[in-house]
């Protein structure tokens, strides 16, 4: 009858053979190869996560400029605006209580005429918001990765 062994020693007999192998020069080759390789990928997955960060910096550098440009631009045609004759005139009525001949200038208060008014909400914002609301979960996250990739920016970041 054989004997049957613990399983301690089946255990160590394993391991011995484990060691065995790895003394053999295509495992070490393998193991190798198997680490240059993780390590490259590691290195390209932090060059490719450096660049993303990069392009998003760039991105929101490049939208605060052409945002700037617009301001300037809006100033600028602001400023031609206060130096047209219909301004002057306006900024003459308002200002010193002129009037053309022939009119009649009536005075409200700034309370009583703000009391009567209702602001409008806008219309754009609220049908984009009712449009992303009924749009399926997948159709949001298809969308959120079209902007992703195309660099744009959502209106909540």
């Amino acid at each position: 009858m054989e004997e049957q062994k613990d399983p301690k020693s089946q255990y160590h007999e394993k391991l011995y053979a484990y060691a065995e192998q790895l003394r053999d020069v295509r495992v070490i080759g393998l193991l190798v190869f198997v680490a240059i390789v993780l390590l490259i990928s590691w290195s390209g997955a932090k060059a490719i996560d450096t660049n993303y960060r990069l392009q998003k910096q760039i991105s929101g550098m490049q939208q605060q400029t052409q945002v700037q440009q617009l301001k300037n631009k809006n100033l600028q045609l602001q400023n031609e605006y206060y130096n047209t004759p219909q301004y002057l005139e306006l900024a003459a009525r308002q200002s010193f209580g002129l009037a053309a001949p022939g009119e009649t200038e009536l005075v409200v208060p700034r309370s009583v005429a703000l009391a009567h008014t209702v602001a409008l909400p806008d219309e754009d914002q609220k049908q984009a918001a009712k449009t992303k609301a009924r749009q399926p979960a997948y159709q949001r996250n298809f969308q959120a990765w079209m902007d992703f990739f195309l660099h744009r920016q959502s209106p909540q970041d």
